[in-house]
C-alpha cells in the first residue's frame, strides 16, 4: 500500500509535502477547481521544486478548463521540473464544473482528451480539431529545455459510474476514485478489469487509488469530537454535496446517509437566502476546506466513519488491509487543516505499523 497527500491546489502546499516526504508519503495529488482553489499547475510547479522523490499528480484536471494541447504542455512542463515524477489525472469534473452550475464533461470528451494528450506526450503528431478547423499539431521544441517528453507521463482517470469505469479499463494507466467500502471497490475494479480485457489489455501493476482524509482517534475520543469534526467534517459533508448535485459519485455514498441528505436538502439548501438558480454557489462554498455555519448539524458519527479513515490506528489499518485485499494500491489523504499534525500522526500511528 502506498500513501499520498491530497490537496485542494494551493501554492504553499509544498511546505506540508516536504514533511510528508520524510514521513512515508510517496505521492501528492492536487485538485483542480478554478472557482475554489489556486491554479493546479502553479501549485505543482512549486511542489516539484521543493520535493525530491515524491510523485506529483494532477488529480484531476478537467478537459473543459483548457484545450488539450495546453493540458499536455502544462504537465510536460511539470515533468521538466520533476522528471519521471509526474502523473496526469483527468476527470469529468465535480466542483470544477458544479461550482459554475455546469454538468460533468461528457465521456466522449474525456476520451478525446486522453488520446490527444497521450499522443502529444509521446512526441507524436495529432490531428487537432478547433471548431470547423482540423490541423496537425505537435510539440516543436521538445528537446530545448521547455518541456520533458523523455520521461513517461502516465494518464490516470477519475471514475465512479459504470461507463467511466469502463473507459478507465479501456484507456487509462491508473484509476482514481472516492473512498468506498471494500466490496464496492472490488465490484468497481472488476468493471475496470473486464473492460480492459475486452480492449485486449492486461492490467498488471495497475495503480488504483482512493481519495479521503483521516484522523486517528485518541484514547477516549469519539468521531464527533471537535478535533475530528474540524479535520474531517469538510470532507465528510461533501457526501451530501454529491447527492444534491445528483452526480455519478453520489452512487458511492452509503445508503444509510440518504435520510440525512433529505434533511440537508429541505432544512439547509432550500432555505438558503439566495435565488434557487444560484444555490450551487452556496452549496460549494467551503467545498473540502471548511464547514459553513449550520452544516455541522448534518454530520454524524456514521457519516464521518463511512466517508473518512477515522478510528483507532488498529481500526484504520484493518480497513486499509481489507481495501488492499480488494485491489487498492494507494490511499490519498486530503489535508484540510493542521496538515503537519495530520501527516505526523498518520505516519506514526498507521504507516509505521502497517
Amino acid at each position: 500500500m502506498e500513501f499520498a497527500i491530497a490537496y485542494p491546489a494551493r501554492p504553499d502546499a509544498w511546505k506540508d509535502l516536504v514533511v510528508a516526504e520524510d514521513n512515508g508519503f510517496t505521492q501528492a495529488w492536487f485538485y483542480e477547481s478554478q472557482m475554489l482553489y489556486s491554479d493546479v499547475f502553479a501549485s505543482m510547479a512549486l511542489a516539484a521544486e521543493h520535493t525530491k522523490s515524491m510523485k506529483l499528480a494532477c488529480g484531476v484536471t478537467i478537459p473543459s478548463n483548457r484545450i488539450d494541447p495546453v493540458t499536455a504542455n502544462s504537465i510536460a512542463t511539470i515533468n521538466l521540473l520533476a522528471p519521471g515524477r509526474t502523473i496526469l489525472g483527468i476527470g469529468t469534473g465535480f466542483s470544477g464544473r458544479n461550482a459554475m452550475g455546469l454538468p460533468p464533461v461528457p465521456l466522449k470528451r474525456i476520451r478525446e482528451c486522453v488520446e490527444t494528450c497521450r499522443r502529444l506526450l509521446r512526441g507524436e503528431e495529432v490531428l487537432y480539431r478547433d471548431g470547423k478547423y482540423e490541423r496537425w499539431i505537435r510539440f516543436l521544441h521538445p528537446d530545448r529545455g521547455y518541456i520533458n517528453l523523455k520521461d513517461q507521463i502516465p494518464i490516470h482517470l477519475a471514475a465512479t459510474g459504470p461507463k467511466a469505469l469502463e473507459l478507465t479499463g479501456e484507456l487509462a494507466d491508473g484509476w482514481l476514485t472516492v473512498f468506498c467500502e471494500p466490496e464496492v471497490f472490488r465490484q468497481n475494479l472488476a468493471i475496470v478489469k473486464r473492460s480492459a480485457a475486452k480492449a485486449g489489455r492486461t492490467l498488471t501493476s495497475f495503480p488504483t487509488a482512493i481519495s479521503t482524509t483521516a484522523c486517528v482517534l485518541r484514547p477516549g475520543e469519539n468521531a464527533m469530537s471537535s478535533r475530528v469534526i474540524q479535520r474531517c467534517g469538510p470532507r465528510a459533508i461533501v457526501a451530501l454535496h454529491y447527492l444534491w448535485e445528483k452526480t455519478p459519485v453520489g452512487g458511492a455514498v452509503p445508503a444509510a446517509l440518504r435520510p440525512l441528505f433529505e434533511r440537508f436538502r429541505t432544512d439547509y439548501v432550500d432555505r438558503m437566502e439566495m435565488p434557487a438558480d444560484r444555490r450551487y454557489l452556496g452549496v460549494h462554498e467551503g467545498h473540502l476546506i471548511y464547514l459553513k455555519p449550520g452544516e455541522e448539524r448534518f454530520l454524524s458519527e456514521s457519516m464521518i466513519r463511512s466517508t473518512t479513515l477515522t478510528g483507532t490506528s488498529e481500526e484504520i489499518i484493518a480497513r486499509l488491509k481489507a481495501l488492499e485485499a480488494a485491489g487498492l494500491t494507494q490511499v490519498g489523504l486530503q489535508v484540510v487543516n493542521d496538515g503537519r499534525a495530520m501527516i505526523e500522526e498518520f505516519s506514526k500511528e498507521v504507516i509505521a505499523k502497517y
